[in-house]
This record gives structure tokens, C-alpha cells and sequence, in this order.
């Protein structure tokens, strides 16, 4: 059975995580055995989304989509670990088209961390980055949304990077959906990167170290993220069990909610994603005070 780790408003250490047995997970289940077209299962999620008002949405949902790996070898031990990169491929599509359908304005996917780089295996490798760019590619061609890469491109393969570059600047000028796609992101990478392009900007404006000791603001940090001009996430999920953000979005998501569920991400439903939806909506935020 599923179960989903709620971490309380406030507490940011792990410590008093409360583990829910979800029993609507029984209920859906039961649904789709008795109903293998899945019209009592989609019925079942229009009730629950009915039950969100759209002011208790946030405004900002990142999801780190964890346990393609796990995913292949438990699903299709004699393929390719490449398949269960396809898989997580085709739910993060899904996953941006969710957001859309209930209204969430920003949406940011992590699909390759900094760490990730480091790996040795070109069998692995090879293939993953194939599947992040041709997902890129697609975003930017089926969706009305605005696609930005966030992350340091320059340590990517030169090619690669050419073309995501290409597919976000063809997103410039939508209004829809604003969709970040984290490719070769870290978040002490992001902070290293804004420190060196604040430092540049400053000195470029003729200010000294001393000055900038001196009258440097938090806003002025924030301007030169990744994600600058953008509304921090309010929500954060993370699928596979893990319960900890890894780096992700350290900066953004110092009052944002954590969603943790156990499903690895190909297994991760529509119906997981509202619960977690309202999980939020019955959160009270204190934002740190």
C-alpha cells in the first residue's frame, strides 16, 4: 500500500514527519479493478479536484522526479535502464499538463542534477541525455508555455546545450504556463553562479567590495538566481521515498512546503499529484514566523 510523509509547517529537519496510511489509495485501487476503463477512476479524481478552490493553489510547484532507475530495474529488469528514463519522460509531460489543467502558474522539473554529471557509465548516460533533450524539445514545441532551462549549460556537451538553448528562446514572448526545466542544476552551483554574476554586475557599476559589504540586500542575491522575477515554489514534491530537497532549489525554497510520496516517479499519479494539492491547501503557512 502507498503512503505519502507529510513534513509539518516549520519543521525543515526531518524530525516529527508524520507517516499517513492513505486510505483513498484502497478506494482507487478498488476502482480500477472493478473498472478497467477507468471512468469510476476519473470520476473519482474530478471529485477530488472539485474539492480544490483555486485560491488555496500555490502559485509554484517543483517536483524533483526520482526513481527512474529503481523504476527499470524493478519494472523491466532485462531492458535498458534507458526505458525507465522514458517513462519518467513521458510523466513529467503528463506532470506539466496537470499543473495547466488546475491552473498553477510556474512549474519547475528537475531532470539532471550537477551530481548526476559525474557518473561513469557512457551506457547510462548516453541515453538519459538524449531523453532530457528530446524533452526539452517537445515542451518547447507542443505547449503553449514559456520553457526556461535553469542550470549551468556550459557542462553539458556543446551540442546539447546549442539545442536547448534553441528550444527555450522559441518559448520567448508565450504567456501560458511558465515551465523551468532544471538541466545540470545544483543549488550550491545556482548560488555560486549568482555571487560571481552579482560580483560582475556590481563591479561593472563601479562598486567596490567595501560598498558592496556594506549595503549588499537579500533582494539583490535574488535578482541574479536562475529564477529570478520568479514567485519562489510553495510547493515542493518528491517522489521515491527519499525525504530530503538534495540541493534542490536551496535558496527558493526556504518557506516552501514538502510533499514526499513513496511511488517512484513513473508510477506517480494524477491522483497522487492532487492529493498532494491538497495536502498544501490544508496547511497552515507560517512562512518562518
Amino acid at each position: 500500500m502507498r503512503h505519502c510523509a507529510i513534513l509539518p509547517p516549520g519543521d525543515r529537519s526531518g524530525t516529527g514527519i508524520l507517516t499517513v496510511m492513505v486510505w483513498a489509495t484502497r478506494v482507487a485501487r478498488v476502482l480500477s479493478a472493478l473498472d478497467p476503463t477507468g471512468l469510476l477512476y476519473r470520476t473519482y479524481e474530478q471529485r477530488l479536484l472539485s474539492e480544490l478552490s483555486p485560491e488555496g493553489l500555490p502559485r509554484h510547484v517543483a517536483v524533483m522526479a526520482d526513481g527512474n532507475r529503481r523504476w527499470a530495474r524493478r519494472n523491466a529488469p532485462d531492458e535498458p535502464i534507458a526505458v525507465g528514463y522514458d517513462a519518467g519522460a513521458d510523466k513529467l509531460k503528463e506532470f506539466v499538463g496537470w499543473c495547466e489543467e488546475v491552473g498553477i502558474p510556474t512549474v519547475t522539473v528537475w531532470v539532471l542534477s550537477t551530481e548526476n554529471l559525474d557518473r561513469s557509465d557512457d551506457n547510462e548516460f548516453g541515453p538519459l541525455l538524449q531523453v532530457i533533450e528530446d524533452l526539452v524539445v517537445e515542451l518547447a514545441a507542443d505547449g503553449p508555455w514559456r520553457v526556461q532551462i535553469v542550470g549551468d549549460l556550459d557542462l553539458l556537451p556543446e551540442a546539447m546545450a546549442t539545442r536547448l538553448r534553441e528550444a527555450s528562446a522559441s518559448t520567448e514572448g508565450r504567456t501560458g504556463m511558465h515551465v523551468n526545466v532544471a538541466v545540470s542544476y545544483g543549488g550550491r552551483h545556482e548560488l555560486r553562479d549568482a555571487f560571481r554574476s552579482l560580483l560582475a554586475a556590481e563591479a561593472a557599476n563601479g562598486t567596490s567590495l567595501d560598498e558592496l559589504a556594506r549595503t549588499l540586500e537579500i533582494d539583490q542575491i535574488a535578482s541574479h538566481l536562475y529564477t529570478a522575477g520568479q514567485p519562489d515554489p510553495d510547493l515542493v514534491i518528491r517522489t521515491s521515498g527519499e525525504q530530503r530537497l538534495s540541493g534542490f532549489l536551496i535558496w527558493q525554497s526556504a518557506h516552501s512546503e514538502f510533499y514526499f510520496h513513496e511511488a517512484l516517479w513513473p508510477d506517480f499519479r494524477k491522483v497522487d499529484f492532487i492529493r498532494a494539492l491538497r495536502s498544501y491547501a490544508q496547511r497552515e503557512r507560517r512562512f518562518g514566523r
